[in-house]
């Protein structure tokens, strides 16, 4: 005959597990250094000016998934803007000199979006979008232009595992910027960028292996079979 006994440290039989403690979202920042190689015409004509600078890109993990990817709020910030330009150029931002001269300035991107694949895995390819706004020290691209520009950028590239916290990545940005006519005269300059630097991990439990507490071993069980034998 066989009985089922309670554990003595299980503290009755209406005992149930401790429930999990709920996990902020994962979230990283990106420390990237970007610079154009190339230009487009998309929405603008201007050619021969050159967009470098440093960023600090932010993604949290804010909306589920999409197309079997995860979704993530984006945002970038951008201390340090460098623009190569003409020393003269037209209204349209036509180079009408072979002479450049170098402005400084600063960005910030607060809309973006991003797909990120393979979640918790070592090489995680993405997709992303943001928008924003620049401003530099003088007018961007023709004397008779703004100080002030709307930024878009659209980009895809990947992340690769370095150590538990650490990933590096690489990527490829379509880059444009213009004042969206904020002034008569609306020159505008479309990049083709690259993209590379370190990212750390501020919050990821599946980035590190250990997993969520969901996904763990169950708790050992409060209770003990016990055999008893009768002569």
């Amino acid at each position: 005959m066989s009985a089922i006994a309670p554990d003595e440290n299980s503290g009755g039989m209406d005992s149930q597990p401790a429930p999990a403690q709920s996990e902020r979202p994962e979230s990283e920042l990106a420390f990237m250094g970007q610079g154009s190689f190339g230009h487009f015409h998309i929405f603008a004509n201007s050619w021969w000016s050159y967009l470098d600078f440093a960023s600090i890109e932010y993604n949290r993990h804010s909306w589920g998934s999409a197309l079997g990817a995860r979704l993530d709020y984006a945002a970038e910030f951008q201390p340090i803007v460098v623009l190569r330009q003409p020393t003269k150029q037209t209204v349209y931002g036509t180079p009408a000199s072979k002479d450049h001269e170098t402005l400084y300035g600063i960005g910030i991107m607060p809309i973006g979006t991003r797909l990120l694949w393979r979640d918790g895995k070592s090489f995680r390819p993405f997709l992303i979008a943001k928008g924003g706004v620049l401003g530099f020290n003088e007018k961007a691209l023709s004397s008779q232009s703004s100080y002030m520009e709307w930024s878009l950028k659209i980009g895809f590239g990947a992340q690769f595992r370095l150590s538990p916290r650490w990933d590096g990545q690489m990527g490829f940005n379509y880059m444009h910027f213009s004042n969206g006519f904020i002034v008569p005269s609306n020159p505008g300059l479309d990049s083709a960028m690259y993209s590379g630097g370190l990212v750390y991990h501020l919050g990821s439990h599946s980035h590190q292996g250990s997993g969520s507490s969901a996904s763990r071993p169950a708790a050992m069980s409060s209770w003990r079979s016990v055999s008893a034998f009768e002569n």
